[in-house]
């Protein structure tokens, strides 16, 4: 187990990288310069270039890209031109509300669609599956600023059964929870269509394998059938599936947190690009690509847990 996390952890390292210097080139490609940005709409062109000349904008390319590295390396994301407060200080305090976010989102949708695909799995061919089926292509194919859309304006707005906008306190007060079901619906609703299906999928395929049938012969009630020898055999491409699904998810909340105001790293990014904060872009870019890197690790312990043989391999 140790070193199947060992290997994985050593794999994550180029795959960081790569997304730090993407992140790191598409900020350099933006037209927008970040000395005249940092030096403000009155400053002389001598004071620009002075701070071209501190900010080591005048350096090749790789080389800032080395710098950026090495800073980066030593916990310093630099200060936000906005706020002029360390990038560290500015996504401490948007990390936590996005955690939620995520939890609240999956907390209900990931058992939901595993509900859902184990029933139209046992009742395949019928009224129930074609209805659930219909039910997961519907959510695949919805586009979730849509969905947003469609909650704030009805449950939200026009009747006025939950708050929309920002976040009031931590997940455990009642304020804190109405301010974040519409948003946790939302991102959570992209998710139990594909999560549904892959169920629905991998529980076929085991409903039909040998040791089922064995278990049924043998005078196995259904209901233990299905949940300790199928259900349990089927989790493992579900994981995999969840596992995938969370980049999209990432995605997803920046799309949900601009949407209702949800003080998150995604919508701190969205932010930053458009005033062109450049180290404050960069640092949210590092925090979603490492809470990526996270969760698939945690999804190859999960592997290992369900199916021992991919820990020895």
């Amino acid at each position: 187990m140790t070193r199947h996390i060992v290997e994985r952890l050593l794999i994550s390292v180029p795959v960081l990288l790569g997304v730090l210097l993407i992140g790191f080139l598409l900020l350099q490609v933006v037209p927008t310069d970040p000395a005249t940005v940092l030096a403000g709409p009155t400053a002389s062109a001598e004071d620009v270039a002075r701070i071209r000349e501190s900010m080591g904008l005048n350096e090749p390319v790789w080389y800032q890209f080395l710098i950026y590295i090495g800073r980066v390396l030593q916990g310093d994301l630099g200060r936000s031109f906005i706020s002029n407060t360390t990038v560290l200080s500015e996504l401490g305090n948007t990390i936590v509300p996005t955690i939620e976010l995520m939890i609240a989102s999956l907390i209900w949708a990931v058992p939901l669609g595993i509900l859902l695909g184990t029933l139209a799995a046992v009742r395949r061919g019928g009224l129930l599956d074609r209805a659930i089926m219909a039910f997961s292509v519907a959510g695949v194919s919805m586009p979730i600023f849509w969905f947003g859309l469609m909650l704030i304006q009805y449950v939200g707005f026009k009747w006025q059964l939950l708050p929309f906008q920002g976040r009031a306190g931590p997940l455990w007060t009642l304020e804190g929870l109405s301010h974040i079901a519409l948003p946790a619906i939302t991102l959570g609703g992209i998710f139990v269509g594909p999560v549904a299906r892959m169920t629905r999928t991998a529980v076929l395929e085991v409903l039909g394998a040998d040791f089922v049938r064995t278990a049924r012969a043998k005078g196995v009630g259904e209901g233990r059938v299905i949940m300790r020898h199928a259900l349990r055999n089927a989790l493992i491409p579900i994981v995999t599936l969840v596992g995938l699904q969370i980049g999209f998810l990432l995605g997803g909340a920046v799309v949900t947190e601009t949407m209702f105001a949800w003080p998150g790293v995604g919508r701190l990014a969205v932010g930053a690009i458009v005033s062109s904060d450049f180290p404050l872009a960069q640092g949210a870019i590092l925090v979603l690509a490492l809470s990526f890197l996270a969760v698939n690790l945690a999804v190859d312990v999960l592997y290992a847990y369900l199916d021992p043989r991919v820990g020895r391999a």
